[in-house]
């Protein structure tokens, strides 16, 4: 049988660095009230000119590095995103001549938070068919952009940055032992930008009443948030025969530490086994899991052999799992 592996990674931030001390400036808000409630103390911010395309770019080039293997040696490319850089065309067809890909199947994933795992899932089953040897999975969000800056209570949780795997056949790498993924619809606008598509078309007034950014209404999301990320991950332990002793690393979805320290007493695992970054980069959305576990694979946290979790939730809503035997 065919293995599918997790051969290379790459990320990318912007340079510009915006604090919580940044945000006072501008909104009747204050640090301490920040990190209290969200863990985080600081977010990168994109340059005028860049788009999400581009930061994809930056992440995919960086993990095809990583993995050893040049344009000729991908066979599909599949972009996670919640702020595309245009609704038609897909992220992915942007990103496509970006990377030397032309004429390769490209796509993207709408899947918000959990799009990153959304994504590594489909190449999974794409390399364990056959059809595919290496599929360039990328998460990449420009939620600054998407956000209203007057909304304090959801504008200071969001950053910008982008993260991207090699999915493989072939080499070395973390082996992907099984997902699973989960969508309620019947909750979408819990997290939601209201006009913008067929249903609410843009007009004056859906500009005027600044409909064309995220909405979210967060004490509703965080008890779902919770139990649904852990009631996956306990369905994706069962299938695999193991239980959460088996877990050496959590490497969830940044969205809020205080969701983090939560999920952890419900998985029974040590909080210094969670890997945790959000007060450096906020919620990146599709972005922030491959942004966390780069970050503990390049400082030796996670070791040859460890077993690793993925578990995010997001807008959908959407929630999903996965182990990689690392």
């Amino acid at each position: 049988m065919i293995e599918a592996k997790i051969r290379g990674l790459g990320t990318y931030v912007p340079e510009r660095v915006m604090t919580n001390a940044d945000w006072e400036k501008i909104l009747d808000t204050t640090d301490e009230w920040i990190v209290q409630r969200t863990g985080i103390r600081e977010r990168h911010v994109a340059a005028p000119k860049e788009v999400t395309s581009d930061m994809g770019t930056h992440a995919a080039r960086r993990a095809m590095e990583d993995a050893g293997v040049s344009e000729e040696d991908i066979d599909l490319l599949i972009c996670a995103t919640a702020s595309p850089d245009t609704l038609l065309p897909s992220t992915a067809c942007w990103m496509q001549p970006k990377l030397g890909l032309e004429g390769k199947p490209a796509f993207d994933i709408s899947a918000a938070c959990s799009g990153f795992v959304y994504g590594i899932t489909v190449a999974d089953q794409f390399v364990k068919s056959g059809q595919y040897n290496n599929v360039l999975v990328v998460g990449a969000e420009m939620l600054t952009r998407m956000v209203d800056w007057q909304d304090r209570s959801i504008c200071v949780l969001l950053g910008d940055g982008a993260g991207a795997a090699v999915v493989s056949s072939q080499g070395e790498g973390g082996r992907i032992l099984g997902s699973r993924l989960h969508a309620d619809g019947t909750y979408g606008e819990l997290l939601w930008i209201p006009a913008g598509g067929t249903r609410m078309p843009p007009t004056l007034e859906t500009v005027e009443k600044r409909l064309h950014y995220y909405t979210m209404r967060g004490n509703e999301l965080f008890k779902i948030a919770v139990k649904s990320m852990a009631d996956v991950t306990k369905e994706l332990l069962e299938g695999l025969a193991m239980d959460s002793g088996a877990i050496d690393w959590v490497v969830p979805h940044q969205a809020n530490v205080r969701i983090l320290q939560a999920l952890a007493k419900r998985l029974r695992v040590p909080w210094e086994r969670v890997v945790v970054n959000i007060e450096r980069y906020g919620n990146t959305s599709a972005a922030s899991i491959p942004l966390a576990f780069d970050e503990a694979l390049h400082d030796d946290r996670i070791k040859r052999g460890d077993n690793i979790l993925f578990v995010s939730f997001g807008g959908g809503l959407t929630w999903s799992a996965l182990i990689v035997e690392w």
